[in-house]
């Protein structure tokens, strides 16, 4: 058995040397079927720097031993959710892309509360998909916290998923170095921020009013249902699709859209782009789509 000859080795601190072409196919095909990114040949340097630690501390002479070990036969799970932790790139600040906040307050809430109500008589529904450690999803929640003081009643439920149990957990505990904040405005960081009572630490939390606005949870893009239930008014999947092949990202984008009520919009990353993607979304500012009523 693997796990019988993982325990009789003990090679800590052995290089796991390089990863075969064999290998790495074999690892990219399964995060592939299994997560939808797409692994090039040109990262597979970047994948031997990630999972060589994981090699050296599970006591394996290679990465074909830590294919096999996670792949073949019954796969350890927690070591699989662990391979996929450390193969995700997660990159995200708050106030990413300012226009999109902008364009939310100025355009989008106000033609949503017009043609539906949304925020009066139901809460506005948003969904931060791919929120990595948690600066979008907060930011979500400082901006329409500020829209709600200024346009009362207005409500709104924030739903934040990523695929990395890893950066899910940093995003619940709500702790930033003091340098991730600074895009945050002055008064929002003096209304929503918490400095450590340790002025070594230069870090701040945020408050727990704000925390309990967002909720997260894990979700799989490739995952058959997503568990929405109710129509959603606003989708946030900025920088996300970039890393999935074009049939992916369409077949994606067509789910976001069942899930999206009619009007509702979807805001995409700078590098992204739906141009000739059949879907039923129209464009109405820079990375902006709005879907058709």
């Amino acid at each position: 058995m693997i796990a019988d000859e993982i325990n009789r080795r003990n090679r800590t601190g052995a290089s796991p040397g390089l990863m075969s072409t064999a290998d790495f196919n074999r690892l990219s095909k399964y995060i592939h079927e299994t997560c939808g990114i797409k692994l090039t040949a040109e990262k597979k340097v970047m994948i031997e720097s990630r999972l060589g630690k994981r090699v050296k501390e599970l006591n394996l002479d290679d990465y074909h031993d830590y294919c096999n070990y996670v792949l073949d036969g019954s796969p350890d799970k927690e070591e699989l959710r662990h391979m996929i932790d450390v193969v995700t790139t997660n990159k995200t600040d708050f106030f990413r892309e300012p226009a999109h906040f902008q364009f939310l307050t100025s355009r989008a809430l106000p033609e949503l509360r017009q043609m539906r109500g949304v925020g009066e008589g139901k809460p506005l529904r948003v969904w931060s998909a791919g929120c990595s450690t948690g600066e979008e999803p907060y930011t979500l929640a400082m901006v329409l916290s500020e829209y709600a003081l200024q346009n009362r009643p207005f409500r709104f439920e924030i739903m934040a998923t990523d695929i990395s149990v890893r950066v899910l957990q940093s995003a619940k505990l709500a702790i930033y170095d003091i340098e991730r904040v600074a895009p945050v405005p002055d008064a929002m960081k003096r209304k929503y921020l918490l400095k450590s009572r340790d002025n070594s630490k230069k870090v701040v939390r945020i408050v727990p009013e704000l925390r309990e606005l967002v909720q997260f949870r894990h979700l799989n893009f490739m995952d058959a249902d997503f568990g929405i239930r109710e129509p959603l008014d606003m989708i946030f999947c900025r920088n996300v699709i970039i890393y999935f092949d074009r049939e992916t990202q369409e077949r994606l984008l067509r789910k976001f859209c069942s899930h999206l009520a009619p009007g509702g919009y979807v805001y995409m990353g700078h590098s992204e782009t739906l141009n000739g993607m059949n879907l039923p979304l129209t464009s109405v500012a820079p990375t902006t789509y709005r879907k058709k009523i």
